[in-house]
């Protein structure tokens, strides 16, 4: 359904008065994925590695600097303004902030309205059933239309905000950090609609988070994104039993757990982030990398196949006795995590 190619996205810095270009951040590089109707990509990664760059740049939020996007065999990245309006009823965004997302001075019914009658899926004597059947959908009563977005709940602001991306019935939703400024029992609620919402309307989902344990519940494939670029798409339970790149292991070994001894798949991450300013020659990963050598600090790997894992790394059959033998079980924590979602979805089927 989605098939990226060589997406790259890169801001030009200016200073001066004459406001000249002193460097370039490499936000995005060279990332290429596909998504299946009815399937979760998941994108992980720290904060400021370009995860929900990807997201905004799918959608020409942010116009890519190169590459290639396709929505059902339509190059997305080659659509005047017109045909791109027309192309965004298949593709819409669940923004990570609830609040900031939604207009203060419009109503919920304002709010889902607009894009029913801008697409003509709806008319003025339809529109109010077609609103109310929306809030119904995701988990809301109809007496919510008229109500402003201060008014509500954080939880219940988000389910505004995926119903405002599911008015236009799209074939993919960019979910970019939805659950993250959510409280834990709120965002299993979340995560279940968005599941159960999959489940029915059959939409892909690139979903971008940094919490393993929702990515684990929610995501078919993963990807980890590192200074930019994927070091490693896999299978959800392929990634988590065996993960390949040193930096895949070491942010699941940094996820919190009840009890900091009981570790898997190696140690946490050291360091910082370096500067998409200027990334570090090589592997982009080797100043923090516990398995550095020196063709590593000289020479970048490519993205390759190895058995059903894509990874940029030299080292990736040799994967490290501990990830060998770890179980296809998350840590403890995650485990926990987990419980409270499904908790959560066998309540709410209750």
């Amino acid at each position: 359904m989605l098939q990226v190619e060589g997406l790259t996205k890169h801001f030009e810095m200016r200073r001066g008065v004459l406001r000249r270009v002193a460097g370039v951040v490499q936000a995005v590089t060279d990332v290429s994925f596909s998504v299946a109707e009815g399937e979760t990509l998941a994108v992980v990664g720290e904060s400021g590695c370009g995860k929900s760059t990807i997201g905004r740049s799918l959608l020409r939020l942010l116009e890519p600097s190169a590459g290639r996007v396709s929505l059902d065999g339509v190059s997305v990245t080659d659509l005047d303004a017109n045909a791109l309006r027309q192309m965004r009823r298949k593709m819409q965004i669940i923004f990570q902030d609830p609040f900031g997302s939604l207009n203060p001075r419009m109503t919920v019914a304002e709010t889902l309205a607009e894009p029913l009658l801008l697409h003509g899926l709806a008319t003025n004597d339809t529109v109010t059933s077609a609103v109310s059947s929306l809030l119904r959908t995701c988990g809301l009563q109809p007496w919510h239309a008229g109500r402003y977005p201060h008014e509500f709940s954080g939880g219940q602001r988000q389910r505004v905000g995926i119903a405002r991306a599911l008015a236009t019935r799209p074939r993919l939703i960019v979910c970019d950090e939805p659950v993250s400024a959510l409280d834990v029992s709120v965002q299993a609620q979340i995560v279940n609609l968005l599941k159960d919402l999959q489940g029915e309307f059959g939409i892909g989902y690139v979903f971008i988070s940094h919490d393993l344990a929702v990515v684990r519940h929610m995501a078919d494939r993963v990807a980890v994104v590192y200074l930019g670029r994927i070091v490693e798409e896999a299978p959800a339970e392929t990634l988590f039993a065996r993960p390949r790149h040193p930096y895949t292991r070491s942010l699941i070994a940094a996820a919190p757990r009840p009890d900091p001894a009981l570790r898997t798949h190696g140690a946490p991450v050291e360091g910082d982030l370096p500067s998409a300013l200027s990334p570090p020659p090589g592997c982009a990963f080797h100043p923090r990398c516990p398995m550095a050598a020196e063709r590593c600090r000289s020479e970048r790997p490519v993205l390759r196949s190895v058995g059903n894992t894509r990874v940029a790394c030299h080292f990736a059959e040799t994967v490290p006795a501990d990830a060998q033998a770890a179980e296809s079980a998350p840590s403890d924590n995650l485990r926990r995590r987990l419980r409270v979602l499904e908790a959560a979805r066998n309540k709410e089927t209750a």
